[in-house]
């Protein structure tokens, strides 16, 4: 395969700074979550990457992209997304989005369906107004402004004890993005969140939604979606939780690869 490129684009005062597959081929973008970073999604892009031109970007406060002092906000991110896809002219592409990602790419294809062709929401962070809160008063912050104050390889040992089951690649990739993730990025975790049964109604297009067995979208959750919006279809992965991608990254590409093929 050819050696992927890695580059920047400037959109909304930000630079967003992305890998890329490349190619003559339909254009996929990988959105990650919380902590995350576009390398996050290795694993896929080399599934996808033979008939598909993958586009990883790391979100505003994330990886090798600009850190502005506020406007990390899902509108924030979903314009951030818009921009990207018009700077780099990529043709109606699908999106691929875990946790906040996922969220993101569901606010990007409900504001207008023509500018892409299909949605994937892996476990996005579609939570009630209750969890909202639950989640910005606990201390994930906290715990990440004490991560910043390990050391890379003290941060993969704990991680690979933590999760025993998951690559070692994939653990130093995550390792890599969370000590790049910057503090004001948490914002994006302050209520309220976009409404994602308001979000999910206006979505236009093909959409697959995956969640494991332990998944932060429960299977009632999914269900009552697809009543909402019959474009929306389920995946459930067994053996994985809410980091499905890291969990079951091979799975993964299987449903997404099948899916995109569906499309064509």
């Amino acid at each position: 395969m050819t050696p992927w490129s890695r580059a920047t684009s400037e959109t909304n005062t930000v630079r967003i700074h992305y890998l890329r597959t490349g190619g003559p081929k339909p254009p996929v973008v990988l959105l990650h979550g919380l902590m995350g970073s576009g390398a996050c999604w290795t694993p896929l892009a080399r599934a996808l990457e033979a008939d598909f031109d993958v586009v990883m970007p790391d979100a505003r406060g994330h990886g090798d992209s600009s850190s502005p002092d506020h406007g990390y906000r899902y509108d924030d991110h979903a314009g951030d997304v818009e921009g990207l896809v018009r700077g780099l002219e990529l043709s109606r592409p699908v999106l691929v989005g875990h946790s906040m990602g996922g969220m993101t790419a569901a606010l990007v294809a409900s504001r207008d369906a023509g500018d892409v062709r299909g949605l994937v929401l892996v476990d996005p962070t579609f939570l009630s107004p209750e969890r909202q809160r639950g989640v910005q008063e606990s201390d994930v912050a906290g715990q990440h402004l004490r991560v910043l104050g390990l050391s890379q390889s003290d941060l993969v040992a704990q991680a690979r004890a933590r999760n025993p089951h998951r690559s070692l690649e994939i653990i130093e990739l995550q390792a890599d993005a969370r000590l790049k993730t910057r503090m004001a990025a948490f914002d994006v975790l302050r209520p309220p969140n976009p409404d994602y049964r308001d979000v999910v109604r206006a979505i236009r297009v093909p959409t697959l939604l995956v969640i494991g067995d332990d998944p932060v979208v429960t299977l009632a959750m999914a269900t009552e979606l697809c009543s909402l919006n019959p474009l929306v279809r389920i995946e459930q992965v067994e053996r994985a939780g809410h980091g499905l991608p890291f969990e079951q990254p091979e799975r993964l590409g299987e449903v997404v690869l099948s899916f995109l093929r569906s499309l064509a």
